[in-house]
């Protein structure tokens, strides 16, 4: 049965992310040095060369006058092309022949949109991904490389809780993006992590919306500080990869909008992304490329959102089979929806466009506001501007970041009796476990990043001066060597949909482990997990560790316990694992996660001290995976084939659920570690009752023997009069800078009248009910340092809306 989930699951790939080692043919450029015309001193491309100034080719005009001068000029069949992408070489390994598709000026980028001499209109390229820049790092006769940097992925950098930081990522990511060539990077991903089994969640931030909104919205802002675009994405409810394609899921009107859009809505307010991606999924019967209540009403009409939505690759087919079979999206309900181009594009679709068009099945009025739209984002492109971009970004500098990020984005576990750090250069240790020496940087999919080299465990603790046992090591590397290889010899014959699997460990008898117990100081083992686009993890042998890796945990912790000997282990892995079965055996754990190309230098400088580990949670680690509320609807049904998805848990996902229900987990949202402690004082209200905002000061005192920062988590406790509502809900985060031993921080922390809000359906509104709302501070979501109170005098209508996602289904939704 499982077999079938996974087989299902990985004929819904996107081609996009995993077409590599593909030769690509480049759009014929025809816009070379069109005659210039000069006008009273003034000079202007005559791009249509018909010997006289068109309005749009008058640069003294405004953009917004040029654009609709170009629109009232173009054909039916012009416009067509605009609103379909220009398709992507390599697809029809997936989709069988669908026609010419080009590729843009950046081979490896994963579309574009079309070009337009006449007007001057350049093709533009838009690029993966969402833990740094993904194109192909060799060219057709071209001896020079393009490599990018792998960034922490989606979890790691999340940890950091940092917005500052995140914003330096996304400038750092962005000035690779504008230095090859690119206008717009598909990222960021926020979805919500609803089941810790989604293939993607490590391109992801978290189970809670306001950490994936501000964490989005700052790598946001700093990638669009360097004059490109981002696509934020999957817009929306687009938690699981088994059948993506086609999944219905069922949610209520309150949980998709509290939850789920959530994190979209911050990001769009306070960073205004070029490009929204609509997702794959349906929702409610719906695809969501189909939904104008999700695209023009909430996200355009509600937010405010001024860019451009395009689809995620053959989003609106009900999987590959209809492309084979030469069928087309509902394109007319896709641009009456709000979706403005169609992606990668594919020849069916522009030929059913143009016939609406051409019939009136398609309006004008829609159309144009569309093209209008491609062209307003065209018109903000580096490609527009003519940029010279050098092929030459700071990747030295960048590796620097992500070095820094990864460490600060590590979450410390367990720490029994300072186990770490462990500064001591000059005593054995002993390296086990494969991962340590087959590292893994990031996810696979659209996620991963064609990086030069990446630092493994056993290359950051060398780098870092540690004696490493030469016996251990030298039995290790040859061995994870032939499991790489062979693993990418499966993937190969697996083809472009192969998902990544764990790699086997080194058998090893209790005799020699208890030798290198007798010779070593301490135990460093790495655990490693991947997953990728397209298929999701599994419970045994995933979620959980397998047997060969708990015999390992139990023979190495045996061995050099007997001797008085500390055990680490290092998690370096994208999403949740199950943690409660043996984490007692071991002295301490570092959550590395996924750390990007430096990973090694990371652990290496956390482990050393260098840096104070303060990364937290941004999801829960369960006792077991059957404590997850979406646990028996993931990922829907039928099992064997799913094709229906219901969101029964509804608002009560993660810590909301955990906390509400009391349901111990093994480590709860927000925990995190340091080296030293922390105290958390004088804690002020701005006013004892509600207005139109409430600011909340704390001051952090770091009590303990070394440097290190902390972060403070407010969580509002809200009246239930008129509906349920979860035990306790993040509403506002802040971060030390990093503190002295005995150095003191006061953080401030606002929140509005939307903070104290939940959705109501029967009203179509956000209400603040009026009563006595607690305001608990805290080092986690279990961890609560201080608590103080206000009042609402009076119930506060924050915000009414329209109706919206009505459900196809009827189901009952939990409730405490």
């Amino acid at each position: 049965m499982k077999q079938t989930i996974k087989k299902t699951a990985r004929i819904s790939l996107l081609t996009a992310l995993v077409l590599s080692n593909l030769s690509w043919k480049a759009i014929p450029t025809n816009e070379t040095n069109p005659p210039l015309l000069t006008i009273k001193g003034f000079t202007f491309q005559d791009f249509n060369r018909n010997g006289k100034l068109d309005p749009w080719e008058d640069t003294r005009l405004s953009a917004d006058k040029r654009i609709e001068e170009i629109i009232k000029q173009m054909t039916n069949a012009e416009k067509a092309e605009l609103l379909i992408g220009t398709g992507m070489p390599g697809i029809e390994v997936l989709t069988g022949p669908v026609g010419d598709s080009k590729q843009g000026l950046v081979p490896g980028a994963a579309g574009g949109t079309a070009a337009f001499e006449r007007f001057g209109i350049p093709a533009t390229v838009v690029a993966d991904g969402p833990a740094g820049l993904r194109i192909e790092p060799t060219r057709e006769k071209d001896s020079k490389t393009y490599y990018a940097t792998a960034f922490p992925v989606g979890t790691a950098l999340a940890s950091t809780w940092n917005k500052t930081l995140l914003e330096e990522v996304g400038k750092a990511m962005g000035n690779e993006v504008k230095e090859y060539g690119v206008d717009v990077l598909l990222a960021p991903a926020l979805n919500i992590q609803r089941n810790p089994l989604n293939g993607r969640n490590f391109e992801y931030y978290s189970e809670d919306p306001l950490i994936s909104g501000k964490t989005a919205a700052a790598i946001v802002n700093g990638i669009q500080s360097q004059g490109v675009g981002t696509s934020i994405k999957h817009f929306a409810v687009n938690n699981e990869e088994t059948n993506r394609l086609t999944i219905n899921a069922h949610v209520s009107e309150r949980a998709i909008r509290e939850l789920y859009l959530k994190g979209f809505e911050i990001t769009v307010k306070e960073a205004q992304p070029w490009t929204v991606m609509s997702s794959y999924n349906k929702i409610n019967g719906t695809y969501t490329s189909d939904r104008k209540d999700l695209l023009t009403q909430v996200l355009r009409d509600e937010w405010g959102f001024k860019g451009i939505v395009m689809t995620d690759w053959f989003g609106g087919f009900p999987g590959f089979e209809s492309i084979q079979k030469g069928l087309s999206s509902d394109v007319v309900q896709q641009m009456n929806a709000g979706n403005d181009l169609l992606m990668p594009g594919i020849p069916v679709q522009k030929k059913a466009l143009l016939e609406a068009l051409n019939s009136g099945k398609l309006s004008q009025e829609v159309a144009n506001t569309n093209v209008r739209r491609i062209l307003e984002y065209v018109f903000r492109t580096p490609t527009f501007a003519k940029y010279k971009y050098s092929d030459k970004p700071n990747l030295t500098k960048n590796a620097e970041v992500t070095r820094n990020a990864a460490a600060e984005g590590m979450v410390l576990l367990k720490n029994e009796k300072n186990t770490l750090p462990f500064a001591d250069k000059q005593k054995e240790v002993s390296v086990f476990g494969v991962t340590s020496y087959a590292w893994i940087t990031g996810g696979t999919g659209s996620g991963s990043v064609n990086n030069k080299h990446t630092v493994s465990l056993l290359e950051g603790l060398t780098a870092a001066g540690y004696k490493l046992d030469k016996e251990l090591v030298d039995l290790y590397k040859p061995y994870a060597e032939k499991e790489v290889t062979a693993d990418n010899l499966r993937k190969k014959s697996q083809g472009i949909l192969a998902l990544p699997e764990r790699l086997h460990e080194m058998k090893m008898d209790d005799a020699f482990i208890a030798k290198k117990a007798a010779s070593s100081e301490i135990a460093f083992v790495t655990l490693g997990r991947n997953s990728g686009e397209g298929g999701d993890r599994v419970v045994d042998n995933n979620f959980n560790l397998a047997t060969e890796e708990i015999e390992m945990l139990d023979k190495i912790s045996n061995a050099f316990h007997a001797k008085g000997k500390k055990v680490v282990v290092i998690l370096n892995i994208g999403g949740v694992i199950e943690t409660a079965s043996w984490k007692d055996k071991v002295d301490a754990i570092l959550l590395a996660w996924q750390p990007g190309q430096e990973g090694g230098h990371s652990v290496a400088d956390v482990v050393a001290g260098k840096i104070n580990p303060s990364g937290k949670l941004t999801m829960t680690f369960p006792m077991k995976y059957a404590d997850t509320p979406s646990a028996k609807n993931f990922p829907g049904f039928p099992v064997a084939n799913p094709k229906d998805v219901t969101y029964e848990e509804g608002i009560y996902v993660g810590y909301r659920y955990y906390n509400t229900f009391n349901i111990k987990p093994s480590y709860e949202f927000g925990f995190g570690s340091s080296y030293t402690t922390f105290d958390f004082t004088d804690v002020k209200l701005s006013s004892p009752t509600f207005n139109d905002k409430l600011t909340v000061s704390v001051t952090v005192k770091n009590t303990g023997k070394i440097a290190g920062k902390e972060v403070v988590e407010l969580y509002l406790s809200a009246p239930s009069k008129t509906i349920d509502k979860p035990k306790e809900e993040l509403k506002a985060f802040g971060k030390t800078k990093e503190l002295k031993p005995g150095e003191s921080e006061t953080l401030q922390l606002t929140l509005s009248p939307k903070d104290l809000a939940s959705f109501l359906e029967s009203k179509s509104a956000w209400i603040a009910e009026a009563g006595i709302y607690k305001v608990l501070l805290g080092a986690s979501s279990l961890d609560i340092k201080k608590t103080a109170e206000f009042s609402v005098a009076k119930e506060i209508t924050v915000e009414k809306v329209k109706k919206a996602f009505e459900q196809d289904s009827k189901f009952t939704e939990l409730k405490p």
